[in-house]
């Protein structure tokens, strides 16, 4: 008994004399999709600015696949030094927990929240092949051809499949869920017209909506969004209170030193703040949150309730 508490004293030790000197080589960012997708592009401005404030390479690793899960296992089971950090978000924290049957850790006990980093509005979109020109003529093309046309998502449990699965319940259509190893592939096959729809976030399709490729139908915040001012809100063509937006955030595996959290949560907020990503997001409609662990950690509770009940009533289910 002796022996393992001088172990963990000695751990602790350890540990407190490197969060002194943290950051003293580099760090690695891992966001749990493909490439192509907006969490890459939140991760990514996000790590050049760091880079510049802290003196240390921060570097983006994309390691998707099941569902956010195998990024999450990595960093769950690297050392709790700060050196590794995982880019959280609505499908690993709020869904996977109550949609998958043997979710492999538990995201309230293995991991602790940094930081809040953006809310960046969904949009749903259709190929402009489709034929329906806005939301209402989508919705009756769907219910009068019921399990006939296809979505894609970044994959089962990610923002887009929820947005959508959220607004079938709400309209009461029948469209069929294709899931895909990331934004980028997804959207792929929905330029290609080998899908009709997706819904995800502005930094991802707005390029293709301005090109004419996509086009807009609706979006999901409370109030329209500056880039696309005459897309009106899905609330706001009958359907009150729908409201879905996907979000960012920065998570640390458990055991990582306070000190080494709340200097990760003072870095980002600064970096939230700098020009380049004030712009960056900006131009893609996101908004920045600046806020304390604490408060990423309401945040994240306050949105496993909400999906909790959107799991349940879509029967959302994750292999």
């Amino acid at each position: 008994m002796k022996r393992v508490f001088g172990a963990l004293t000695a751990l602790a030790v350890s540990l407190s004399v490197q969060a002194q000197g943290y950051p003293a080589k580099p760090i690695r960012l891992v966001a749990p999709f493909a490439p192509g997708g907006t969490s890459e592009i939140v991760a990514r401005s996000i790590a050049q600015e760091l880079t510049t404030q802290l003196g240390q390479s921060v570097y983006v690793e994309n390691k998707g696949g099941g569902a956010g899960t195998i990024a999450m296992m990595d960093v769950k089971n690297s050392p709790p030094d700060g050196y590794t950090l995982v880019i959280t978000h609505v499908g690993t924290l709020a869904v996977n927990p109550y949609a998958m049957k043997n979710h492999p850790y538990d995201v309230n006990k293995d991991f602790i929240p940094v930081a809040l980093l953006a809310r960046v509005p969904n949009i749903f979109v259709v190929n402009a092949e489709v034929k329906a020109k806005d939301f209402r003529e989508f919705v009756a093309l769907a219910k009068a051809r019921p399990g006939a046309l296809n979505y894609g998502s970044a994959g089962n449990g990610s923002a887009g499949h929820l947005a959508m699965e959220y607004l079938k319940l709400a309209t009461g259509m029948d469209i069929q869920h294709v899931p895909y190893k990331g934004t980028g592939p997804a959207l792929q096959d929905l330029l290609g017209g080998r899908t009709e729809a997706t819904s995800a976030g502005t930094p991802a399709l707005l390029p293709h909506i301005k090109s004419g490729k996509l086009r807009a139908i609706a979006v999901g915040t409370p109030k329209r969004i500056a880039a696309l001012p005459d897309v009106p809100t899905v609330a706001e063509l009958g359907f009150p209170d729908f409201e879905t937006s996907q979000w960012y955030g920065v998570s640390v595996v458990a055991g990582t030193p306070r000190e080494i959290v709340l200097k990760l949560n003072a870095e980002i907020n600064k970096a939230l703040q700098s020009s380049q990503v004030t712009q960056r997001y900006a131009t893609d409609n996101a908004t920045a949150e600046i806020g304390t662990p604490e408060q990423y950690g309401a945040f994240i509770a306050k949105e496993q309730a909400r999906w909790r009940e959107v799991v349940r009533k879509a029967h959302i289910t994750i292999e």
